[in-house]
């Protein structure tokens, strides 16, 4: 197998009410527990990385990982630019082999917005890459996104419709309430709001931030036509509390082929109950 699209896999996820799970990936090891785990379960998944995980890891290194990842499992798999902002960094990623993008222009000006994210839709659609942008602006902290709560925004509805009209975005991902990082206290979705977007726009709706998010929160944007849901800061806290413990209880460990490994079946049982909660199992 090799690295696709998300396109027809969020289609799919729309025509037959369920959402596609998408894993923010690190390294070897967070790819290896997400594909692992999806083949298990039969699941369609998409490995997100931001800019920050790509400077890190080096795109050439993820992407040989991924397609080495989807050949190793027969399962065909997503590499998604998450909170990409740069055309011509964009542009280098496509060419290396990435085929799922997230234009991020919502820090713009509306009709800026859809200026830059319809130039990202021109490049990536002559290379049958999908795209996916945001209208209204999530707060929080992911990577070096830092959103301050006062510039945070939800996104119009009636907006929406003519944002992707005038883009020809592939999915769009939606401001309700959802925010990256950590949540402080309960989160509060509009789902009013949701149902609002759904009614104005057709193609598929994506939650970002949705770390914290109660189980029953999700299945009702589900629901309302959210078909690809982002899940980031779960993995890392599991991953890292993990660890962490595995050095208290051993503190003069010092070889990482043993000392990962209580990380990796931590975020393991993360990447199981997202899927199980995003009815996406059994769905290849």
């Amino acid at each position: 197998m090799y690295l696709i699209s998300n396109r027809e896999m969020l289609k799919k996820a729309q025509r037959e009410g369920y959402a596609v799970p998408a894993f923010n990936v690190h390294n070897l090891e967070t790819v290896q527990v997400v594909v692992e785990t999806a083949a298990a379960l039969a699941s369609p998944v998409i490995l997100a990385g931001t800019p920050g995980t790509f400077s890190y890891a080096g795109t050439d290194y993820l992407v040989s990982i991924c397609q080495e990842a989807a050949h190793r499992h027969n399962l065909p798999l997503a590499l998604h630019l998450d909170h990409h902002e740069e055309l011509e960094d964009i542009r280098a990623k496509v060419v290396a082999g990435v085929r799922s993008v997230m234009i991020d222009g919502s820090h713009l000006p509306f009709e800026e917005n859809i200026r830059k994210v319809a130039a990202v839709v021109r490049l990536c659609h002559r290379y049958d890459v999908s795209v996916e942008a945001e209208l209204g602006r999530l707060g929080g902290q992911e990577d070096d996104l830092s959103v301050a709560a006062g510039d945070s925004f939800f996104t119009d509805p009636a907006a929406a419709r003519d944002f992707v009209v005038r883009t020809g975005i592939d999915s769009l991902a939606v401001a309700i309430g959802s925010a990256h990082g950590l949540y402080q206290g309960e989160p509060h979705l509009d789902f009013q709001r949701l149902a609002q977007i759904r009614a104005q726009v057709d193609i598929p709706l994506v939650l970002h931030g949705a770390s914290g998010i109660p189980e029953q929160m999700v299945h009702q944007a589900i629901e309302l036509g959210v078909c690809k849901v982002n899940v980031a800061t779960d993995l890392k806290i599991a991953f890292a509390d993990a660890v962490k413990r595995y050095f208290i209880e051993h503190p003069d460990a010092n070889d990482p082929r043993k000392y990962i490994v209580p990380g990796k079946e931590a975020m393991r049982e993360v990447v199981e109950e997202k899927i199980r909660i995003c009815g996406s199992a059994g769905r290849l």
